[in-house]
């Protein structure tokens, strides 16, 4: 399997290790001093005290590199459409797509019923362009259930790995082989069979919880122990439900256990908040502005995630 990733953050980083420890022919997509440290030392994913260190073709361009039969896309929503031509040149005829982003993809709502079938966002995929080049059936959709940071350019830190649910629109032979190299390489991925719910479930916890630790500068313990923040999380959750049951997906059940299993993650700066303290470009449309748009266009009530979103945006637009 010949597998290009681009996108060599904490999470790109994670899985272009574990494709290339399962056996799969790795090379690297990057540019600027991300691309000279992976030349220069490889690529290194520390766990603990142990460091390996995978040595990996690495290119700016794509034509300096082998047709991939699957392009791992580790690019954070937001950053997607405009890095379109770089995926585009990268692709060949047979070329399958590894989304793990957070939020909602691009893909989420074609080949899904319901009053959005089809439909484009524009949060996520201005004018459809993303839509109309990797449809559906060319994509496999990973949900990302780790914690992983970039300690310098080519260095990742894999500090926990749950599991990597990851289903797809069109290919289950390619799916079952990906699921194999991955756990071959220490990655717990495996098959889903609902990867939008999968999707869904994870945004309900990011979605609220995200923007808010922007707007307070808080962890997780933190938000959770002042009940005024706790109920606008917990408003943002009943309003996303009601949505995914308009849409057509199932009800996501008890919010006060979710709160639960949050609180157990304890004071954890959400990947959000380290984003707006790096001054980094936040993920607020793939993870909550989609769900406001969804919202605008089927007259569905979300006026609190409507406001928390445009705080945030506001916030964002400030800082210029």
């Amino acid at each position: 399997m010949r597998v290009t990733v681009l996108g060599l953050g904490a999470i790109g980083g994670w899985l272009a290790a574990g494709f290339a420890a399962g056996g799969a022919e790795v090379a690297l997509l990057a540019r600027g001093a991300t691309l000279a440290a992976l030349r220069r030392d490889g690529l290194v994913l520390r766990a603990g005290d142990a460091a390996r260190v995978f040595r990996l073709p690495a290119a700016e361009d794509p034509a300096d590199l082998p047709v991939p039969d699957v392009l791992v896309l580790g690019l954070k929503g937001q950053d997607l459409p405009a890095a379109l031509p770089l995926v585009r040149a990268a692709m060949g005829p047979a070329t399958r797509v590894l989304s793990a982003q957070n939020g909602v993809p691009w893909f989420f709502l074609q080949g899904f019923g319901g009053p959005l079938a089809g439909a484009a966002l524009d949060s996520v995929d201005p004018g459809g362009a993303l839509a109309a080049a990797l449809p559906a059936n060319r994509v496999l959709a990973a949900v990302v259930h780790a914690a992983a940071m970039t300690e310098a350019p080519g260095v990742i830190r894999l500090v926990k790995a749950d599991r990597l649910p990851i289903g797809h629109f069109g290919d289950a032979g390619l799916l079952d082989r990906v699921v194999g190299v991955l756990r071959a390489g220490g990655v717990p991925a495996e098959p889903s069979a609902a990867i939008r719910e999968e999707i869904w479930r994870k945004l309900w916890g990011n979605s609220n919880m995200n923007p808010l630790s922007v707007l307070c500068r808080a962890t997780l313990s933190d938000m959770l122990d002042e009940p005024g923040v706790k109920g606008l999380a917990e408003a943002m959750m009943a309003e996303m439900d009601a949505l995914g049951q308009r849409i057509g997906l199932p009800p996501l059940g008890s919010i006060e256990a979710r709160m639960v299993v949050t609180r157990r993650i304890g004071a954890f700066r959400t990947s959000m908040l380290q984003d707006w303290e790096a001054g980094r470009r936040l993920e607020l449309g793939p993870i909550l502005g989609a769900l406001v748009e969804m919202a605008e266009r089927l007259g569905q009530p979300a006026p609190v995630m409507r406001g928390v979103h445009g705080l945030v945006a506001l916030l964002q637009q400030s800082r210029g």
